[in-house]
């Protein structure tokens, strides 16, 4: 049976029941927990390692206020790399490639952000909206246009990051595809393919790493600009 290219893209079923939970909650039983032991391990050292780094150079351009925002931001990092990189694996389901799940993402924590600013900080947050020096009857217009490009922000979250992972699959499995078609009749002309395709599979997971990290810097960015 001929089957489309995204099909690959459906949400998983199995007896009725969508299995997009079992997706969220898989990443999380793969990461070590701390030992009570006074020395770990190298993994729990690279993984923490990891975290610190991270941390530090997200965080370091925030005053205090955003601080608070350390562990959301580190836990969105790593649960967006996770599922990113799990996709990458044969027979898999990546649930970053679904819309719906990065603006579910996208949409709250945008929102918590510009309601901080609101709340903290009124007079400058509204300021955004119209630049300094603005010429009188440009006012109307530039307000009409920053606003919607406020409201465009998580949008463009969303669908950066569900644009990039789909269109990397999509690539992969055309190129597989052409790779497996061309076997029997031209080998040198698959064998070539064959390589094309493993470089870029190591293309995609730099950009199943890189895209996690881009959304999260991009929200760390909204928030600085509120607290």
């Amino acid at each position: 049976m001929m089957t489309s290219f995204f099909d690959q893209f459906m949400s998983p079923i199995y007896l009725g029941i969508p299995l997009m939970a079992l997706a969220f909650i898989l990443p999380w039983l793969l990461f070590p927990s701390p030992a009570p032991r006074w020395l770990n391990n190298r993994l729990l050292t690279l993984q923490s390692w990891f975290i610190n780094r991270f941390t530090s150079q997200l965080l370091a351009p925030m005053n205090v206020g955003g601080h608070k925002w350390a562990l959301i931001l580190t836990s969105l990092m790593i649960f967006l790399i996770t599922l990113n990189m799990l996709g990458l694996l044969p027979y898999t389901f990546t649930p970053t490639t679904q819309l719906s799940l990065n603006m579910g993402l996208a949409v709250p924590l945008w929102l918590a952000t510009v309601l901080i600013g609101l709340r903290n900080q009124p007079t400058a947050a509204l300021g955004h909206l119209l630049p300094e020096g603005t010429p009188g009857p440009l006012i109307p217009v530039l307000i009409i246009i920053e606003t919607i490009s406020l409201f465009i922000r998580p949008l463009a979250l969303g669908v950066r990051l569900t644009a990039n992972l789909t269109a990397g699959h999509l690539l992969m499995q055309l190129i597989a595809t052409a790779a497996f078609v061309l076997l029997p009749l031209m080998p040198t002309v698959a064998g070539l393919t064959a390589i094309v395709l493993f470089l870029l599979t190591i293309l995609e997971v730099a950009v199943a790493m890189i895209q996690a990290y881009v959304f999260v810097l991009l929200m760390s960015l909204y928030l600085q600009e509120n607290v």
